[in-house]
């Protein structure tokens, strides 16, 4: 059997909280992986194109990059894990964006400096720009399971619930980006608020055990 990380039979109440915060901090994750998935298109169409095989390579990356962070995130969850390590994980995912926003632009003129092929060439730049941030986000998801779950038999039912959410992040994400973000705003811009949001989310997580009243358990 699983033991709690949260302490539940302080306060009901309490624990009602701070569900419901890594519920929110699973539908961000989710939000921004798939917003910033949208973005690649874009930053990468000016120099290789939005033809299918530029598409295949982001896919592919963040498809790799979020594989991985699932395997990451299930590793550490089983190290210690604390909501204010998912802050942690919030607060790196904030830091690796904010190379796209001052170096994303240079990174690209690089890139099809020396491999004009569009196939390669995205491949190459999707791989510089999203892997590391894209990795880090893909923990989001197993180390939210791992936090909430109490025993086995409610593993499932808890990986659903909160699957579900992120999913559903995704969504809105997707939606929000492709249908009003990318219209009211510049590439950059959408990037600094999606930085601002994880930089949130991990103020949020590391906060909401004190304020729950909630003891973390070894």
């Amino acid at each position: 059997m699983l033991k709690p990380i949260v302490n539940l039979r302080a306060l009901s109440g309490s624990y009602s909280h701070l569900t419901y915060c890594i519920y929110l901090l699973a539908f961000s994750g989710g939000f921004v992986i798939m917003s910033l998935e949208l973005l690649g298109g874009r930053i990468l169409a000016p120099f290789f194109g939005a033809d299918i095989y530029v598409w295949g390579s982001i896919i592919t990356i963040f498809m790799l990059s979020l594989s991985f962070g699932y395997l990451f995130g299930g590793r550490l969850s089983v190290r210690n894990p604390s909501v204010r390590g998912f802050a942690g994980i919030f607060l790196a995912g904030a830091v690796f964006l904010v190379p796209l926003i001052f170096f994303g632009q240079n990174i690209m003129e690089w890139v099809f400096a020396y491999i004009e092929d569009p196939r390669y060439g995205s491949l190459v730049a999707s791989s510089i720009l999203f892997i590391v941030p894209t990795v880090i986000l893909g923990m989001i998801s197993p180390y939210s399971v791992r936090l909430l779950v109490k025993n086995t038999h409610q593993s499932g039912q808890v990986a659903g619930r909160l699957y579900f959410v992120s999913t559903l992040g995704s969504a809105i994400g997707t939606l929000g980006t492709s249908f009003y973000f990318i219209l009211w705003f510049e590439m950059n811009t959408i990037l600094t608020l999606l930085t601002m949001v994880l930089l949130i989310m991990s103020g949020i997580a590391f906060f909401a055990q004190r304020f729950a009243g909630t003891q973390v358990e070894p």
